[in-house]
Parts: structure tokens; C-alpha cells; sequence
């Protein structure tokens, strides 16, 4: 099929270095005619490039070849800025919104909260190379941190937490599943609606087994892979 033999052909540029991460592919019309296709079965391949990770797009700037994954260790402290820095990935966060409210369904599961308890949400923007790569939203107990929305919060949360609570992350639980970019989180991370998504569901415990806060992670399903390390006693 011409559509495979397509990407292969992308496939074997970008692994021979001919095209690198984050290069824009020319427009779909000069692609299509490179390959003496049609556009229809140009656009086939590059569904194919994007399901592997090999591309993304962005809405209305075109198709982009992927850098390497970031290697997401759930092993490791759920710390962004530290785990981009250890790969020599320059990251950066950017705070969206941070109010607080009533617990909507989803704070009220993860939290095992009652119904309109008060909680704070706090929605950031993770970059990677300046490329928006994860849409955050976090629930967190206001009952445990009193003013918390008066801190500085570019600063990590796990920070905050730490110096003027005297509280840390002890264990952590996780959910991840697929899902696609829709609304808010799809128009923040340039995506077209549709685009595939990874979901990472975290929830904190402190070490008394108390419940902290709950991190829901969206991100482009190119830009992290997960990846663990587990001992066996035998």
C-alpha cells in the first residue's frame, strides 16, 4: 500500500538524522507531490507517523517530527523541572488558573471527599523546549493548607508544601490510560481535537496515609514514555 511506503520513507529520513525533532514538514500540497501522491493518501502515512510518535501537529502551524520521549519513572519523585533536567531537557511550567472551589465529581472520587467540600485547583501548562506538551490539573485538600493561593506558585507545589506546611509526598497511586485532546486542554497544547492523549492520575498520601492532593496529567501521547524499574525478592 503506497501509504505505508510512504512512511516508511519518513521513518528511515528521521532515523537517518535528514529530518530532526521539532522540523516542520513542508505543506501536505508539496509533500504530496514529492511523493507523486494524492492528498488523501498522504494524509494516511501521516496518521500512521503521528499513532507511532513519530510526528504531532499543531492546529493550523502543520506537522512537526518528535523529539525523544521524556522518560516518565513513576518510580522516581513526581518532580517535572527535576526529571526534564536529568534527560538535559529544558523544561518549564506556567500557571493557568488557581481558585478555589467546590469538589466537582472527579476531586470528590480521587480525594474521597463529601459532596461540596472546598478544595483548590490549580491548573498549569508544562513545556518542553518551549513546545506545550502536558495540560495539569490539581485538586488540593484546602483544609490541610490554609492560604495556600497566597504562596508563589510558580514555585513546585511539593515545595510549598514542604516549607510552610511540613508536609511531603510519602507514596503515591496511578492511573494511566489513553484518551483524546478535547476543549481547554486541546486548545492549550496547540492540538486539534482529537489528537491523541496520555492520562496520568495521580493521588498523594503524607506519611500517616493522609490524603494531600490528586494530579491529572494530560499529555501529547509523543512526548513521554513510561517507563519503571521493579526488584523481586525471591
Amino acid at each position: 500500500m503506497q501509504y505505508v511506503k510512504i512512511k516508511d520513507s519518513i521513518v528511515e529520513q528521521i532515523e537517518a538524522g535528514m529530518l530532526s525533532p521539532r522540523q516542520k514538514l513542508p505543506a501536505e500540497r508539496k509533500l504530496a507531490e514529492s511523493f507523486d501522491t494524492t492528498r488523501v493518501t498522504l494524509r494516511e502515512a501521516l496518521s500512521l507517523l503521528e499513532a507511532e510518535g513519530r510526528i504531532y501537529r499543531e492546529d493550523r502551524r502543520g506537522w512537526f517530527i518528535s523529539p525523544p520521549p521524556l522518560r516518565y519513572d513513576l518510580t522516581q519523585a513526581p518532580n517535572f523541572s527535576d526529571m526534564a533536567q536529568a534527560q538535559n531537557r529544558v523544561a518549564k511550567t506556567e500557571l493557568i488558573a488557581a481558585k478555589g472551589i467546590l469538589a466537582d465529581k472527579l476531586a470528590t472520587r480521587l480525594l474521597n471527599l463529601a459532596p461540596f467540600t472546598d478544595v483548590y485547583r490549580v491548573e498549569q501548562l508544562r513545556y518542553l523546549e518551549d513546545r506545550p506538551v502536558a495540560y495539569v490539573t490539581k485538586y488540593i485538600r484546602s483544609e490541610r493548607f490554609p492560604n495556600l493561593l497566597k504562596n508563589d506558585l510558580s514555585q513546585p507545589l511539593t515545595d510549598i508544601y514542604r516549607d510552610a506546611f511540613a508536609v511531603s509526598y510519602h507514596k503515591s497511586s496511578y492511573r494511566i490510560a489513553t484518551t483524546s485532546l478535547l476543549g481547554e486542554p486541546a486548545q492549550a497544547l496547540r492540538a486539534t481535537v482529537g489528537t491523541p492523549a496520555i492520562i496520568v492520575e495521580r493521588v498523594n498520601y503524607d506519611r500517616h496515609g493522609e490524603l494531600i492532593d490528586c494530579v491529572i496529567e494530560s499529555w501529547r501521547h509523543d512526548a513521554i514514555s513510561i517507563e519503571s524499574w521493579v526488584e523481586k525478592a525471591f
